[in-house]
């Protein structure tokens, strides 16, 4: 029997090659070996403001590149999370028994709270008890996740063993699991924080959408250094980013990279990897144009995906709901 993994994502920004190299592409290469969900986390996505049209299309234009990606419904079961609705049920019954320290020490809360001060929602507050939710119910075994996200995987895991001291085994505990390479694809303008969606500065991030001519200005401008050794070095974040997109990419050792630019400019490092951008999201871009020429084949995908996932949802939720004397 393969491993149960489950992965979301939120339909919201544009989809960028952090997420491509960090998640995606790693979980398209996990489907020959693990039992694969993958989620659009559309009501995570709600715990700041969305706007309901842009939120829609973005759901439908996320499940497009996933598939144009590689994430194969016949093998992988891919779905919208608020099409089952087991999740917000299971959320709630784990807010009954997280305690409330558990939630204040979550990072990524106190981060994203110190930009919204006072307009910070009980939601995004809440935010790691659905992502518990998430993968508790479907018994999830393994998680792929970055580092920025490990904490919310601890705090599942501890949230399940309390439940099972409390009313009995019921949840399997799961362990994250982190891609060794590409996992933290950095920003092309401050390689010292990582590529995000939510970031609107033009030359950020490399979309996977985006055309070979926009693809090579951004990379063209792409923050270095002063040096000129081309090598992989995590004190010159610059360059060791740009070393890293080549090697996620290509799937080169970093010998091999370093010895091909050896003597060369931060020019030629750069005229190449926008070759190789271009040319490793061809494919993909050329898939997504073909599915989205369907858009009912697109939500067909998705509906298929919520009939296979919600009788796994229900049946966890139903135990849960009978150790704890409710329904």
């Amino acid at each position: 029997m393969k491993k149960r993994s489950f992965s979301g994502i939120q339909p919201t920004g544009n989809i960028h090659i952090g997420n491509y190299l960090g998640a995606i592409k790693y979980w398209v290469a996990m489907q020959e070996n693990y039992d694969n969900i993958f989620c659009i986390v559309d009501l995570h996505a709600i715990t700041v403001p969305q706007d309901p049209q842009v939120l829609k299309a973005k759901t439908r234009e996320l499940a497009g590149l996933l598939l144009a990606s590689g994430i194969d419904q016949r093998r992988s079961i891919l779905f919208v999370q608020s099409h089952v609705h087991e999740h917000a049920e299971l959320a709630w019954i784990l807010n009954c028994i997280i305690p409330m320290g558990w939630m204040q020490r979550m990072t990524q809360f106190k981060e994203k709270s110190a930009k919204q001060k006072q307009l910070v929602s009980v939601g995004l507050f809440d935010y790691p008890a659905l992502m518990a939710a998430d993968i508790l119910l479907y018994r999830t075994e393994v998680v792929p996740v970055g580092e920025d996200q490990k904490q919310h995987v601890e705090l599942t895991r501890d949230t399940a063993q309390r439940f099972n001291s409390l009313y009995g085994e019921t949840f399997v505990l799961p362990e994250p699991l982190i891609p060794e390479i590409g996992a933290r694809i950095m920003g092309l303008d401050d390689p010292t924080k990582k590529m995000s969606k939510s970031e609107n500065a033009p030359n950020h991030a490399i979309n996977l959408l985006d055309p070979p001519d926009v693809i090579r200005g951004k990379v063209m401008r792409a923050t270095t250094d002063s040096l000129k050794e081309i090598r992989f070095d995590e004190n010159r974040p610059g360059i060791n980013n740009l070393l890293t997109i080549y090697q996620a990419f290509t799937g080169e050792s970093r010998e091999t990279i370093e010895a091909r630019f050896a003597g060369k400019g931060y020019s030629d490092l750069k005229k190449s990897l926008a070759e190789v951008v271009i040319e490793g999201l061809r494919p993909v871009q050329e898939r997504y144009r073909s599915l989205t020429a369907d858009p009912a084949g697109i939500d067909a995908i998705l509906e298929d995906g919520a009939n296979r996932a919600r009788p796994i949802a229900r049946k966890m939720l139903g135990e849960v709901k009978a150790r704890m004397g409710l329904g």
